[in-house]
């Protein structure tokens, strides 16, 4: 296929777009300093912000008439939600108007029969939760940060989370999206039919278009019952490559919601800076990894502790513990879900990888030991959703190092481990999207044929450019 024409570059704010804006949104209409820094960007913080402008529209008619005058006037859009994405995806670094959808926060409808929820685009992810427990059901992606991150921005990227062992990524939940494309025409897509074999579903192309082919303002999701109660076990490994061992034999008696990793640095750095209790005495050396598993209590109330002591029989486990409260249990989870919030004080350079669930202790102790030949001055942090193949590469920023020197070491890095993802045919980006921070490294994980097709897609949804620019292709 040959390559898709470049694209057209949006320009500036003119004074005549900012009088659109200013007719259209009123007092929900901003361009202070602080405005523009707090919508202006995400979670990332290797990028400079500069919007023109952030506008906070009221619904789907408000964003189509948003969407033409962004046409008109030539100025581009960046979707903002929750804005906890970790690939630059919701940044704008140069003069963009940001779209935030705070303001399009409804739960619509609660379909009980039908198990599906209808919520605009800036509910929050916990609400979302929240509300389906109240009507007996169960919505299942889960992540650290669904306390503020919001649906439309979770269906954009197709967030996973730390049950997509048992449940899958968001793309598997959304029955339903209503969006606003590049031309500004409105589609309803899926509509909650669970039935519906009429050609190409557009819907599963705005699943994890980070923005670039329209404005997602209402999401149907699909529910489910909810689950038994569950028990969480932490084990300490004697080796990483035991891993696989261990999810095997939990996988063949239980029903396994999530299987977690983290190496011995980022459990000793979560209990130094959270007082948390460590889950049993184990020292670096004879314990250097660890996993969380989660498992749904069966009427075999013992299988648990019996998968339990065989590991340990195998040698695969050293110590482990098995929650004996719901208290229990949220604390060791902690253990795992407060590694990303704490090791953000050392401002670090984050992978986000994945591979064949097989390949993954091969693929961890090759890059392990890469990093450990060129970067040894730099100190790196092993944690992921180890059930589902991904894996979360951190390397900690050094208290004396230039933030510019520090990112520019670790791009370096991150072409050679990139190599070695395309040598096991992986991802270079498993969950976090491509955003800016990864745009370049495309080509590690798609052809440049998919690329082409990419781009000619983007170009029909968003002729003008006007949605994203700059992002992912």
């Amino acid at each position: 296929m040959e390559p898709a024409a470049s694209r057209p570059v949006p320009s500036p704010l003119t004074a005549a777009a900012v009088e659109a804006l200013s007719r259209l949104f009123g007092d929900r209409l901003r361009q202070d300093a602080e405005s523009l820094t707090v919508w202006g960007r995400d979670w990332t913080r290797s990028f400079a912000v500069a919007p023109s402008a952030v506008v906070f529209p009221n619904s789907t008619d408000e964003v189509v008439t948003l969407v033409q005058a962004a046409r008109a006037h030539g100025f581009a859009l960046v979707p903002s939600g929750g804005r906890t994405g970790l690939s630059g995806g919701a940044v704008a670094p140069a003069g963009e108007v940001v779209v935030s959808f705070d303001r399009m926060n409804r739960i619509l409808e609660l379909d009980p029969a039908g198990q599906l929820l209808r919520c605009e685009a800036g509910a929050i992810t916990q609400a979302i939760q929240e509300h389906a427990e109240q009507h007996g059901l169960f919505y299942p992606v889960d992540f650290a940060s669904a306390g503020s991150s919001q649906i439309g921005g979770n269906v954009a990227t197709n967030a996973g989370g730390i049950k997509v062992i048992r449940y899958g990524m968001t793309r598997d939940w959304v029955a339903g999206l209503k969006v606003v494309t590049g031309r500004g025409e409105v589609l309803d897509l899926g509509r909650g039919l669970v039935k519906d074999n009429t050609g190409y579903d557009l819907r599963h192309l705005f699943i994890g278009s980070e923005g670039t082919l329209g404005l997602i303002t209402e999401v149907t999701l699909r529910l489910t019952r909810q689950p038994a109660a569950q028990q969480v076990l932490v084990l300490g490994l004697s080796a990483f490559p035991v891993v696989m061992e261990v999810l095997h034999a939990f996988r063949q008696r239980l029903e396994v919601s999530a299987f977690e990793f983290f190496d011995a640095k980022a459990l000793a750095k979560v209990l130094a800076r959270t007082g948390l209790p460590a889950p049993f005495a184990a020292d670096a050396d004879t314990c250097p990894y660890y996993v969380l598993v989660e498992v749904e209590v069966s009427q075999d109330a013992d299988a648990p502790l019996a998968v339990f002591e065989h590991c340990v029989e195998q040698g695969w486990v050293v110590d482990g513990v098995l929650s004996q409260s719901e208290e229990q249990a949220r604390k060791l989870w902690r253990l795992r879900e407060d590694i990303s919030e704490t090791i953000s004080h050392w401002t670090p350079y984050k992978n986000d990888l994945a591979v064949r669930v097989a390949r993954v202790p091969e693929f961890l102790a090759e890059v392990d030991a890469f990093v450990g030949r060129h970067y040894p001055d730099l100190e790196v942090v092993w944690f992921g959703h180890i059930g589902d193949g991904n894996l979360h590469l951190n390397i900690l920023k050094p208290e004396d190092m230039p933030q510019a020197d520090f990112y520019e070491r670790c791009h370096g890095a991150s072409k050679e481990i990139f190599t070695m993802i395309r040598r096991h045919g992986g991802s270079v980006s498993a969950e976090h999207g491509v955003g800016l921070l990864k745009k370049d490294y495309l080509g590690y994980s798609r052809s440049p044929e998919e690329i082409a097709y990419l781009r000619a897609i983007r170009t029909a949804f968003d002729p003008d450019g006007v949605l994203n620019p700059g992002k992912l292709v």
